[in-house]
């Protein structure tokens, strides 16, 4: 037995000074694999654009429909007055504004006093008159005594045709005359050094270029007031040159004013102008429009193109769509509770229902209410 002891005592001897060596050998060095960090779990982040909720039965679920539909075109547009139906008033004779009856924005009618002038034109014109008047009764006269003369033989035909010569030219000095102080509104038998200017048509005074006691230059001036008839007036709309196709000379357009949201106007597309504005990559559109008295030179309108074919279009209702970041979002419905947001482009709106363009096609599911899933994804 004691021998057998010994050997056992020597064995593990043996083993602790193995141990030992080898971790002189190891040098002390630590394990990596050890003493690496744990690993870090990472979870995912929300992604808006498919997402699952816990609870889909409480957001209701509405198939899309399709519905037939003209397509239509929204721009906005400024009233403008018609400028054929603008008249300018003019003042013949260059004075000095005495006294004004009308002013900007009155309506007035045709023959309807506006201003008076008091112009030194009225008296150089009524003395051309009267000198005028002059020469022909005494060409007149002389014309008499030739024809008595020469029923007596007395001087020759050539002298008689001479005197009949002279009062032709003095009878259409006269009728020159005449014309000239009745353009200028002067009464001939009772001449005044005042010049009365009247409305040459019925309408609205849109320009006023004139105050008491300025000055006016006749012909080579500016007008004292520009008459506009506003029973019809231009609607002047931008449309971008991608959307010109939907635009086309002699259709009609529904026009709508912000001050009357209830009123539909009807006009006539009248022209579409064949220069683009180079910066906004937009033309001016004209459309022609009866004007029933509601419309204001500067008005902002908004006027609505429709296209010439119906087309199909996805339809879902007005609560089924997000507006967020300037654009149009519905949340689709992929199934166990998965939801994907996905971008629509609208149309025109009809009563609680609202039409797509693109992003959608009929018989896709949506959420009836994207604001309450929105707003319960955000908590």
């Amino acid at each position: 037995m004691r021998p057998f002891t010994a050997a056992w005592g020597w064995t593990t001897g043996l083993c602790v000074m193995l141990a030992c060596c080898l971790g002189a050998c190891n040098g002390g060095k630590p394990n990596p694999a050890a003493e690496a960090p744990p690993q870090v779990t990472v979870e995912q982040a929300f992604n808006p654009n498919n997402f699952q909720v816990d609870h889909p039965e409480l957001f209701p679920l509405v198939t899309v429909a399709e519905r037939k539909t003209v397509p239509a075109l929204n721009v906005t547009g400024v009233v403008q007055p018609d400028i054929s139906r603008a008249v300018p008033v003019i003042s013949l004779a260059a004075g000095r504004v005495v006294e004004i009856k009308a002013r900007l924005g009155d309506v007035v009618s045709k023959g309807q006093l506006l201003l008076r002038v008091q112009s030194s034109d009225v008296s150089g014109a009524y003395q051309t008159y009267v000198k005028a008047q002059n020469d022909e009764r005494l060409a007149r006269l002389q014309l008499q005594r030739a024809e008595l003369l020469f029923s007596k033989g007395a001087i020759a035909k050539s002298a008689l045709e001479a005197a009949q010569d002279t009062e032709d030219d003095a009878k259409a000095d006269l009728d020159a005359a005449t014309e000239q102080l009745r353009l200028l509104g002067i009464n001939k038998d009772h001449p005044s050094g005042v010049v009365d200017v009247f409305a040459p048509i019925s309408g609205v005074i849109t320009d006023q270029e004139i105050t008491n006691a300025s000055g006016v230059q006749g012909l080579s001036g500016p007008n004292p007031f520009t008459i506009s008839d506003l029973s019809y007036v231009w609607i002047m709309c931008d449309v971008y040159e991608n959307d010109l196709d939907a635009v086309h000379v002699g259709e009609t357009a529904d026009i709508r004013l912000a001050g009357y949201p209830n009123q539909v106007f009807k006009g006539r597309i009248d022209n579409i102008l064949p220069i683009l504005d180079p910066s906004i990559r937009t033309a001016k559109v004209r459309i022609e429009v009866p004007n029933p008295g509601v419309m204001k030179i500067g008005m902002f309108v908004t006027a609505t193109f429709y296209g010439r074919q119906p087309v199909s279009r996805a339809v879902v209702p007005a609560t089924a769509i997000l507006h967020l970041h300037d654009r149009d979002w519905v949340y689709l419905a992929l199934g166990g509770g998965h939801f994907k947001r996905q971008e629509v482009v609208g149309a025109g709106i009809a009563g609680d229902m609202q039409e797509v363009a693109s992003g959608l096609k009929p018989g896709d599911q949506v959420v009836q209410s994207a604001l309450e899933l929105q707003n319960a994804v955000e908590q």
